[in-house]
C-alpha cells in the first residue's frame, strides 16, 4: 500500500515546463569590432571579430526583432545604453529600446511592460549585479521577464555583472581577490533564470577559480559557471549549453564532494574542499547541466 501511495505520488507530480526561451551569458568585454584585442585573442588563430553580439543578433526571432537593453547594474546607464544602441544598430538591429529603470519603484507598474512584452531579445548590461537583483528581484517587470522567458521563444543575454544575476546562488562580492578564506565570498539569490547554478565572469583574467570553489563548497548541489572575457554559454531548454567566444568557460562540479571543512572552520580560516570536478570547455563545445526532478513544496 506504501508503494502504491509514493507511485501515485510521483504520477500526479506537477514537472516544472521546460524554457523555450534562450539565455546567453556572457563572461564581459566581448568584442564589438573596435581592435581593442587582448594578447590570447591576437594569439587566438580561430578568434572571430563581434562573434558574440553576431551571434546575439542573429538568434532574434521575428522579421523585424526589437531588442531592450537594461542598463540598471551600470552606474553610468546612459553611457553604456548608448554604446549598445550604436553595436546593435551598426549589426542590423533597426529597433533598439532601453528599459531604464534606476528604483525599485519604477519597476513595480505596467509602464514598462509593453516594452518588456515587444522584444525579441533583453540584454542586461555589466555594471553592479547586486544593484540589478536588489532593484529588480520581486519586481512585475522580473516576473514578466521570466514568464516569457518560460513560454516565448525569447533570448535573455547578459554580460558580466548581467550574466552573473541570472544565477543563484550569485556571488555579489568577493572580500579579498583570491576567495581561499572562508567568509570572502559573499552569496545571495540572483534573477533565478537558471537555478542551481553560480555564474562568475571575467573567470580566467581575474583568477576567480578559488572563490566559485568556495561557493560550490557551501552549495555541493549547485554546479559552477566561470566565464571567460569575450565568452559565452548558450542555454536551451534550460540545461543544455554551447560555448561561443575566444576564451574558454569552466565548469565546477561540486557534486561529487568527498570532504569539505567549510562548516567546521571559524570565518577567516582557510577551507578545504576535496573531488571537485573541474572542466575546461573551448568554442563549440557542449555541456548538459546535471538536473533533477525537483518537488516545489
Amino acid at each position: 500500500m506504501a508503494n502504491k501511495k509514493v507511485s501515485d505520488r510521483h504520477t500526479h507530480q506537477q514537472e516544472a515546463p521546460v524554457p523555450k526561451g534562450r539565455l546567453l551569458a556572457i563572461g564581459g568585454h566581448e568584442d564589438r569590432g573596435n581592435g581593442d584585442l587582448k594578447e590570447e585573442q591576437k594569439r587566438n588563430v580561430d578568434f572571430e571579430s563581434e562573434e558574440i553580439l553576431k551571434f546575439l543578433v542573429s538568434e532574434l526571432r521575428g522579421a523585424d526583432p526589437m531588442v531592450l537593453v537594461v542598463p540598471t547594474a551600470s552606474a553610468i546607464p546612459e553611457e553604456v545604453s548608448k554604446e549598445y544602441i550604436s553595436t546593435f544598430r551598426s549589426l542590423g538591429v533597426k529597433r533598439v529600446e532601453v528599459l531604464d529603470i534606476r528604483q525599485r519603484s519604477e519597476a513595480q507598474g505596467p509602464a514598462f511592460h509593453k516594452l518588456v512584452e515587444a522584444a525579441a531579445g533583453i540584454m542586461f548590461t555589466g555594471g553592479d549585479q547586486l544593484r540589478l537583483t536588489s532593484i529588480l528581484g520581486g519586481t512585475a517587470v522580473l516576473e514578466l521577464m521570466k514568464e516569457r522567458y518560460t513560454y516565448d521563444d525569447i533570448l535573455i543575454a547578459g554580460t558580466s555583472a548581467g550574466a552573473t544575476a541570472m544565477s543563484t546562488p550569485m556571488i555579489y562580492e568577493g572580500v579579498a581577490k583570491g576567495g581561499s578564506i572562508k567568509g570572502d565570498v559573499r552569496i545571495t539569490t540572483g534573477l533565478e533564470f537558471l537555478k542551481n547554478i553560480a555564474i562568475d565572469t571575467h573567470f580566467i583574467q581575474r583568477g576567480r577559480i578559488v572563490r566559485i570553489s568556495q561557493c560550490i563548497a557551501t552549495n555541493p548541489g549547485c554546479i559552477g559557471i566561470g566565464l571567460e572575457e569575450d565568452t559565452a554559454i548558450y542555454v536551451r531548454e534550460g540545461k543544455e549549453i554551447e560555448v561561443l567566444g575566444s576564451g574558454l568557460v569552466t565548469i565546477v562540479d561540486g557534486t561529487g564532494i568527498s570532504r569539505t571543512n567549510i562548516y567546521e572552520i571559524e570565518t577567516g580560516e582557510p577551507f578545504t574542499v576535496c573531488d571537485l570536478k573541474v572542466h575546461l570547455l573551448s568554442n563549440g563545445e557542449r555541456y548538459t547541466i546535471p538536473t533533477y526532478d525537483q518537488l516545489h513544496i
